[in-house]
């Protein structure tokens, strides 16, 4: 145990070591409170909670949490997660690591248990003051809601799961690719690319395929109504079981290629 918690020390300080990795967590946060801001902001020009589709279809969670956002967001952070071990492929760093520690799986999980808990503050810090400002903005016209509303706190934390995820995920990618540019293009390929190739609106197989993407399930557990998906919408089970899902994958995935190939 002592020796794990020495390689997690170590894990925790070259994650760290790399200047652009604070910058990274702080512009992102930055940058996602500020997308939520603007949403409301323009939304204030189309409140109108006396109209019956706005007061029966409109979400405000769409704009604690949008898109152009949560894309950069996942942008950043499922980059982190690559470079973490794309990055010690590339410098030849891996090689020492595993001379110094021959257990590999100890060292995949190392990274794991950095990688998460950090990139889980990220997507509590964003997720809560994009949160708590954008509802602060609609509430000037009776549109916002309370973290105590129905759905909120759930909505909450299925969006800062989802960092943490997305950064498992280019973990896992990395393991296979190896290569840092590489690893990036096929982490945003993944989380943000894929689910736009998928219908899901013809056939139920292809609603399937498109419910078991993680960005669908954050779409999913960060709205309060799931009319938008069609006729095959996504459960809330179903969808932290995706999270959990993608999340075991990646760094089972990770676990087996580092412990089967060479540096």
């Amino acid at each position: 145990m002592n020796g794990f918690r020495d390689l997690v020390a170590a894990e925790w300080i070259k994650f760290w070591s790399l200047r652009s990795t604070p910058w990274a967590c702080g512009l992102a946060v930055l940058f996602f409170i500020g997308a939520a801001i603007n949403s409301a902001t323009d939304r204030l020009h189309y409140v109108n909670p006396a109209d019956r589709w706005w007061a029966t279809h409109y979400d405000p969670l769409w704009d604690a949490f949008p898109s152009v956002g949560v894309s950069v967001l996942v942008l950043i952070t499922g980059s982190l997660g690559a470079l973490m071990l794309a990055g010690e492929y590339g410098t030849g760093l891996m090689r020492t690591t595993l001379a110094a520690v021959p257990a590999r799986r100890s060292v995949i999980a190392a990274k794991a248990a950095v990688l998460a808990p950090v990139m889980l503050g990220v997507g509590l810090a964003a997720g809560g003051l994009a949160f708590w400002s954008s509802q602060a903005i609609l509430s000037s016209k009776h549109s916002g809601i309370s973290i105590g509303h129905p759905g909120a706190l759930r909505a909450l934390l299925g969006f800062a799961l989802y960092v943490p995820v997305s950064a498992l995920i280019g973990l896992g990618i990395a393991a296979l690719i190896r290569h840092t540019a590489g690893s990036v293009l096929a982490t945003v390929g993944v989380l943000l690319l894929l689910p736009l190739l998928i219908d899901s609106s013809v056939h139920r197989w292809t609603a399937d395929l498109h419910n078991a993407l993680p960005g669908t399930a954050l779409s999913r557990l960060s709205t309060l109504n799931g009319y938008e998906y069609g006729h095959y919408p996504p459960t809330l089970t179903g969808s932290w079981v995706v999270y959990a899902a993608w999340s075991f994958a990646a760094i089972l995935a990770a676990v087996i290629v580092v412990k089967r190939r060479d540096p």
